[in-house]
């Protein structure tokens, strides 16, 4: 099946763009909402998935201005499209653990925790599709884990004013959001190389965002957390009613921005380049955790921090030097073929 889109740069740039934007600030802005009163992790979790409206417009749009002859959403196979459903009831619960380490957790502890998925996602991607392990992405997994084991070693509930039970409960939520996510980002790879263009990546990722809000909206049904987002906003945020709406609102956009972003690294590219650009930006949002919110940033921080910077260095050199191989290869045999 031909594929349209993969080979273009500027859509790349565009795409970690926003992941970039996306990625740092809806953590500091999910922060925003527990740090001020609030403690609805319903509420969280919804957020993180009710924007996927937003991603009608650019789909829709180019066929009503006779720009494609493509109609949206006719593309779909049932196959595809009960995997997308599968796949956000996944990304439902992914976003609930998220919310839960989100809470209990200092910004910067939380990013470089959650930074463990890399490894997952190597040995994931090695399984599910045939991703070859190199010295660069070995090595670059390696030093984020490493990262990861270090903040794990120094980090205590007593230097952040928690219970046990809640830094606990916050810890292992948000490996475990790591593993869901390093399990969702091959996944999606396998199902992508079924994709013949960069519209229906975006059609698969409203289906899939749409099952997760149907998951996260239902408990919200359940729980009574609707009107308790009124209450939260009168009485509740220190911030008032209005900032806490404003809040809400540039929550659901930020983490559209995030998940678009994160999806069109991984169509474009591959889930470990993916994984690892997402990996790489977790040290933006160490240093917005000690910028916003005065998170402790001592020596063990600082070495993580590098570690992280320091890995993902040593994958982009990686692909430098086999971009460029391929290059002497490319050449090498063209002139094989004029002689």
């Amino acid at each position: 099946m031909p594929t349209e889109n993969k080979g273009s740069l500027p859509l790349l740039v565009i795409n970690y763009l926003l992941l970039f934007v996306g990625s740092v600030s809806s953590s500091l802005l999910s922060k925003y909402y527990f740090v001020h009163g609030c403690s609805n992790l319903w509420v969280s979790t919804w957020v993180q998935s009710a924007g996927f409206p937003l991603l009608l417009p650019p789909i829709i749009l180019p066929y009503f201005l006779n720009r494609t002859t493509r109609r949206p959403f006719t593309h779909f196979t049932p196959k595809i499209f009960f995997i997308s459903i599968f796949v956000g009831l996944m990304l439902g619960l992914n976003n609930l653990l998220f919310s839960v380490g989100n809470s209990n957790l200092p910004v910067s502890t939380f990013s470089l925790i959650l930074s463990s998925h890399l490894v997952f996602n190597l040995v994931l991607s090695v399984v599910i599709v045939k991703q070859k392990v190199t010295f660069s992405n070995l090595n670059c997994v390696i030093l984020l884990t490493f990262s990861t084991i270090l903040v794990a070693l120094d980090s205590s509930p007593d230097k952040h004013g928690l219970t046990h039970d809640k830094y606990l409960m916050g810890f292992l939520s948000t490996v475990g959001a790591g593993l869901l996510f390093a399990l969702y980002l091959p996944v999606m790879e396998k199902i992508y190389r079924k994709v013949n263009c960069y519209t229906m990546m975006m059609e698969m990722q409203v289906v899939m965002e749409a099952a997760a809000t149907a998951l996260s909206t239902a408990f919200m049904v359940y729980k009574g957390a609707f009107g308790a987002m009124v209450r939260e906003g009168r009485e509740v945020f220190d911030k008032g009613e209005s900032l806490y709406w404003w809040t809400v609102v540039f929550n659901v956009v930020t983490w559209q921005l995030c998940f678009m972003g994160t999806a069109g690294m991984v169509f474009l590219t591959t889930s470990l380049t993916g994984g690892i650009c997402m990996t790489a930006l977790m040290g933006m949002n160490v240093l917005g955790g000690v910028l916003v919110y005065g998170d402790r940033f001592g020596g063990v921080k600082v070495v993580s921090t590098l570690l992280c910077v320091w890995g993902f260095c040593s994958y982009v050199y990686g692909i430098y030097i086999k971009s460029k191989n391929d290059e002497d290869e490319d050449e090498d045999r063209t002139d094989d073929e004029m002689i």
